[in-house]
C-alpha cells in the first residue's frame, strides 16, 4: 500500500512503499485466508483511518454479484435516471 509521506517531514520519513504489518492472530489470518482460498470470496479494504501514529484498515469479506443481480441494478439505476430527468424536464 502507498502512504504518501507527510510532505513537511525531514529525513527521517518512512518510505512510502514498504512492508506493513498486519496486525491479526495467526488463526485469524488462516481464516480469512481459508474464506478467500476455497470459497471464491475477496478480502476489501472497507476504511482506513489514523488512530495516533498508527495506520488502521477494516477488511471485509465479500462475494461478486451474479450476472442476473448486475442486469437488475443497471436496468433500476437506468430507471432511477430517466425519471430523474422527466422531473427535471417539469
Amino acid at each position: 500500500m502507498h502512504i504518501s509521506p507527510y510532505e513537511f517531514g525531514n529525513i527521517y520519513n518512512k518510505d512510502p512503499l514498504r512492508d506493513r504489518k498486519l496486525l491479526l492472530n495467526k488463526s485469524e489470518i488462516n481464516k480469512l485466508f481459508g474464506k478467500i482460498k476455497t470459497q471464491g470470496y475477496s478480502l476489501v479494504p472497507i476504511s482506513l483511518y489514523f488512530k495516533g501514529s498508527l495506520v488502521k484498515l477494516e477488511l471485509g469479506v465479500g462475494k461478486g454479484k451474479k450476472l442476473y443481480d448486475k442486469r437488475q441494478d443497471i436496468a433500476k439505476k437506468d430507471a432511477d435516471r430517466k425519471i430523474q430527468i422527466a422531473l427535471k424536464g417539469n
